[in-house]
C-alpha cells in the first residue's frame, strides 16, 4: 500500500506546492512529540517502578480525575486584520499533554497551515470567479455580433458591390486615436494588437441587428505609433478587438489589415463621411472564438485544480490529525476537523457551481450541445502508454546495436575512418549524412532522457512549452522514434559500405545516402496522419517562429528550440554542403571539392555558423521590445560574443595564421566566460550567495546537492570544447572529421544537461508565482472616454 505522503506528493499540483498543507512539517512535529513521550515514559519507569496491583487501580475509572465535556482542545475564530484574508484560526489546549510545548508547537503549525490554505483558496476562488464573469460577458458580445452578422448575411443585398462584403458588417463610429500604452501595460504584455474595431456598446446591446446602419466613423488622425500600440479612443463606451499576434501569419494579416485600412480611409476622405465604413467579418470572430474557447478551457482546468487542491489538503488534515490521536491517546480528531470542514476552502461551494456553470455553457456554445465532444477539450483523455512500445525499443535498440557493431567492423576492415587518401571521397560525401543524424538523434534521445527526469521530479514541462496534453511526446516515443530512426541510417549505410566494400564504384552507390536524406525530409513533411504527425508539424511550426523571430511575440518553446539550434552548428553545416554536393549536381562526377571552392559556398558558411545565434538574439531583441527588461539586452550580447566567435573560428579554419589563432583565442575566452556565467546564475539560478545551499539555490529538485556541482563542473569543461580548434588534436590515424562529431557530441550532451536545470529553474520560478494555467488574452475590450 502506497504511504499517503507519497500519494500526497504524487497529486498535488506542482506549481502549488508551497500552498498545500506542509504534511512532511507536521509529520516532523509528530515524531518529536512521540519522541519526547518514550523518553518520559523511560524516564518515570526508571524512577518510579509500578506493579501490576496498582496498574490496573489506576486504571479504574474511580481514579481517573473528571474529563471535561468541551475535549482537550478548542479552537478560536478570529477575524483577520486583513479583509481580503478572511478568518483565522487558533488553537487553544484545554487538557494536559505528555509534551505540551511541542503540543502547542504542533496545533501553531497546523493553525499556519490551515490559513495558509484558507487564503490562497480565497485568493484562487475570488480570480477564477472574476475570470468566469469576464468570459460570460465576452461571450454575450460574441453571440450578438454573431446574430448581426448572420442577420446581415441574410438581407441578400442584390447590389454587386454589397454583395461582395456580405460577409462582413460594416457600419460608422465616432472616434479618435491616442496613446494606449497604459492600457497595454495593464494587459501585461499578454500580446499584441492585430485588430482594434470600435463599435458602440449601446448600439449593440439596443439593436445588433441594425449593427451595420447605426454606426459613423470620424477618424482624425489615422497615425500609428506601432503596430502594438494601435490606439483607439472612443466617445462614449466602445470595444476593441484584440487579437494578440502569436504568430507570423497573424502578423502578415495583421499589416496587410492595417494598410488595407488605411487606403480605405483614404478613399472615404474623398468620398465623404457616409463612405466610411468598418468590417467585422467572419475571421475576426473565428479568432475571437477561439481565444474565449480556450479561454473558457484553461477556466475549467483551473477549477479542476482548485478542486484536487481542495481534496488533497483536507485529507492531508485526517491523516495528519488521526497520527496525533494515534500518539498521544487524545481525541482531538472530531473537534479540529469539524473546524476544518467549516473552514471556507471546504464549505464554498462558488468553484463548484462555476465549473458546472462553465461545462455547460461550453456544451452549448462551443460543442454544439454535444457533452462528449466536450469533454474531449475540458477533460481531455491521455494516451495510455503501450506495452507495444516498449517492446519497439528494445527490438530497434537491438537491431541499431547488431547493425552499427556491423557497420564499425566493415568500417575498420576496409580502413574508411582512417586518415588514407584513397577514402576521401567516401568521408566528404557519405560521412557527412551520418554525422548528420547521429547527432540529430542523439539529441532527441538526450531530449527523451529529459522528459523522463522531468516527470519523475514533477517539474511541469507540458504547461511551460504549452503542450496539448492528449498530443505531446511520452520519452517512451521519443525513444521509439531515435532508435528506430538510427537503425534505419545505420542499416541503410552499412548496405551502402558493404556494396563499395565488394568493388561497386562510388557512381553507382552515390545516391543511397540522398536518398536517405530525402526519404527522412518527405517524411517530415508528409501530410497524412501517421507517424506523430502532430509533432512533426509542431517541430515545423516552431521553426517557422524562429526564422521569423522578430515579428511575433516569443513564447518559452521558440527560444528554447532555438537554443538547440546553436548546438547543432556542426548538424547545420554538414547539411549545407550535402545540399551544395547534391543539389549543384557535383555528384555527378564526385568533385566534392567544388562547393569549397566557390565564393557563395564560403559566404554561406559564415552565415550557417553564426545563423542559429543572430535567431537567438533576434528573440532577445523582441523580448525586450515587449517587456523593457535590460536582462534581455544582455542576454543578446552574449549571442552577439557567440557569432563573432563562431566567425572566427571559420576564419581561422581557412587561414590558419598566427593572428586569426590569437583573435580565435581572445574572443572564443571571453565568449566561454560570458555563457558560463550566463548558464549558472541567469539559466539555471545557481551561484546565489546567501542560499540556504551553498553557490546552490534554495529551492532544488534533485535530493543530492552534489549533482549540481558536478553539472556545473562538466558544463564547464564542455564549454571549452572550442579548444580543438585551436589544438587539432588527432587521436592516433582516425580522421579529423570523426574527431570533430566526438566534439559536436559532447556539445549536444552539454545541451542535454542543460535542458534540465533551465527548466528546472523555469518551474520553480512559475511555481513562486503560483501559475498552474494559462492566462489566455480576452479579444474584446471596454474602452471608456478617460482612458
Amino acid at each position: 500500500m502506497v504511504k499517503f505522503s507519497k500519494q500526497f506528493e504524487g497529486q498535488l499540483v506542482p506549481e502549488w506546492k508551497e500552498a498545500f498543507v506542509d504534511y512532511w512539517q507536521l509529520k516532523k512535529d509528530l515524531k518529536k512529540i512521540l519522541l519526547n513521550a518514550e523518553n518520559n515514559n523511560n524516564n518515570s519507569n526508571h524512577h518510579f517502578p509500578q506493579n501490576s496491583f496498582f496498574s490496573s487501580l489506576r486504571n479504574l475509572s474511580l481514579f481517573q480525575p473528571p474529563r471535561r465535556q468541551h475535549g482537550a482542545i478548542q479552537v478560536h475564530r478570529k477575524p483577520s486584520p486583513s479583509a481580503n484574508k478572511g478568518d483565522l484560526y487558533e488553537t487553544e489546549l484545554l487538557e494536559q499533554f505528555a509534551d505540551t510545548e511541542a503540543a502547542n508547537e504542533f496545533f501553531a503549525r497546523l493553525d499556519m497551515q490551515l490559513n495558509k490554505v484558507n487564503q490562497f483558496y480565497k485568493t484562487k476562488e475570488r480570480e477564477f470567479m472574476e475570470r468566469g464573469e469576464s468570459l460570460k460577458k465576452q461571450l454575450e458580445i460574441l453571440i450578438q455580433l454573431n446574430t448581426a452578422l448572420r442577420q446581415h448575411r441574410a438581407k441578400g443585398i442584390g447590389s454587386s458591390q454589397e454583395s461582395r462584403e456580405d460577409d462582413s458588417i460594416s457600419g460608422t463610429i465616432s472616434c479618435d486615436e491616442e496613446s494606449n500604452r497604459g492600457r497595454a501595460e495593464e494587459e501585461q504584455g499578454q500580446g499584441d494588437i492585430t485588430d482594434e474595431s470600435s463599435i458602440s456598446e449601446t448600439q449593440l446591446t439596443e439593436s445588433p441587428g441594425e449593427l451595420g446602419r447605426s454606426m459613423r466613423v470620424k477618424r482624425e488622425d489615422s497615425k500609428l505609433r506601432s503596430l502594438s500600440e494601435r490606439v483607439v479612443n472612443c466617445q462614449g463606451k466602445s470595444l476593441r478587438i484584440h487579437i494578440p499576434l502569436t504568430n507570423p501569419t497573424r502578423t502578415f494579416s495583421a499589416i496587410t489589415y492595417l494598410l488595407w485600412d488605411d487606403l480605405v480611409n483614404q478613399a472615404s476622405k474623398k468620398r465623404g463621411p457616409e463612405a466610411s465604413r468598418l468590417h467585422i467579418n467572419k475571421t475576426k470572430l473565428r479568432h475571437a472564438e477561439k481565444m474565449i474557447r480556450g479561454a473558457f478551457i484553461e477556466l475549467y482546468k483551473g477549477l479542476g485544480y482548485l478542486k484536487t487542491y481542495r481534496n488533497l489538503n483536507m485529507l492531508a488534515f485526517v491523516k495528519i490529525l488521526k497520527k496525533f490521536d494515534k500518539v498521544t491517546n487524545k481525541q482531538v480528531l472530531p473537534i479540529y476537523l469539524r473546524v476544518v470542514e467549516n473552514s471556507h476552502f471546504n464549505s464554498s461551494d462558488k468553484a463548484v457551481k462555476l465549473a458546472d456553470e462553465v461545462e455547460e455553457i461550453f456544451i452549448k456554445h462551443f460543442a454544439e450541445d454535444d457533452r462528449r465532444k466536450a469533454m474531449k477539450y475540458l477533460k481531455p483523455t491521455l494516451k495510455k502508454e503501450s506495452h507495444a512500445v516498449t517492446f519497439f525499443i528494445g527490438l530497434f535498440a537491438g537491431c541499431f546495436i547488431a547493425l552499427f557493431a556491423g557497420y564499425i567492423i566493415m568500417a575498420h576492415i576496409t580502413g574508411m575512418y582512417t586518415q588514407r587518401q584513397s577514402d576521401t571521397v567516401y568521408m566528404e560525401t557519405v560521412y557527412p549524412v551520418l554525422s548528420m543524424f547521429s547527432l540529430l538523434f542523439l539529441h532527441i534521445f538526450l531530449y527523451g532522457c529529459n522528459i523522463f527526469m522531468w516527470r519523475k521530479t514533477r517539474i511541469n514541462y507540458g504547461f511551460i512549452f504549452e503542450l496539448a496534453p492528449t498530443k505531446e511526446l511520452k520519452y517512451r516515443d521519443v525513444f521509439l522514434i531515435c532508435t528506430a530512426s538510427m537503425s534505419v541510417v545505420v542499416g541503410v549505410l552499412f548496405v551502402h559500405l558493404s556494396l563499395v566494400a565488394k568493388g561497386y564504384s562510388f557512381t553507382q552507390v552515390q545516391a543511397i545516402p540522398a536518398l536517405l536524406l530525402l526519404g527522412f525530409l518527405l517524411l517530415l513533411i508528409c501530410p497524412f496522419n501517421i507517424i506523430y504527425k502532430s509533432t512533426r508539424y509542431r517541430f515545423l511550426y516552431v521553426m517557422r517562429n524562429i526564422i521569423l523571430s522578430p515579428l511575433y511575440k516569443v513564447v518559452m518553446v521558440d527560444f528554447f528550440m532555438a537554443d538547440q539550434l546553436c548546438s547543432q552548428i556542426p548538424l547545420l553545416r554538414d547539411l549545407e554542403y550535402v545540399a551544395c554536393y547534391y543539389v549543384t549536381g557535383s555528384y555527378k562526377n564526385q568533385d566534392y571539392g567544388y562547393c569549397m571552392r566557390t565564393k557563395y559556398y564560403r559566404d554561406l558558411a559564415y552565415a550557417v555558423s553564426f545563423l542559429p545565434y543572430y535567431w537567438r538574439a533576434m528573440q532577445c531583441a523582441r523580448r525586450w521590445l515587449d517587456e523593457g527588461h535590460k536582462s534581455h539586452l544582455v542576454n543578446l550580447g552574449k549571442y552577439v560574443s557567440a557569432m563573432l566567435a563562431a566567425g572566427a573560428k571559420v576564419a581561422y579554419e581557412k587561414e590558419k595564421s598566427v593572428g586569426w589563432l590569437c583573435l580565435v583565442v581572445l574572443i572564443s575566452s571571453a565568449a566561454t566566460v560570458y555563457q558560463l556565467y550566463w548558464d549558472f546564475v541567469k539559466d539555471w539560478g545557481l551561484l546565489q550567495l546567501h542560499s540556504n545551499n551553498p553557490w546552490l539555490r534554495n529551492e532544488l529538485m534533485l535530493r543530492q546537492k552534489f549533482i549540481y556541482y558536478f553539472s556545473m563542473g562538466l558544463n564547464l569543461v564542455l564549454r571549452l570544447a572550442w579548444l580543438q580548434t585551436v589544438l587539432h588534436y588527432n587521436f592516433g590515424s582516425i580522421d579529423y572529421r570523426v574527431t570533430g562529431l566526438f566534439l559536436a557530441a559532447l556539445e549536444v550532451i552539454r545541451r542535454g544537461q542543460w535542458n534540465f536545470y533551465r527548466l528546472e529553474n523555469e518551474h520553480l520560478n512559475n511555481a513562486g508565482k503560483f501559475r498552474a494555467v494559462k492566462t489566455v488574452p480576452l479579444p474584446f475590450h471596454e474602452v471608456d472616454e478617460e482612458d
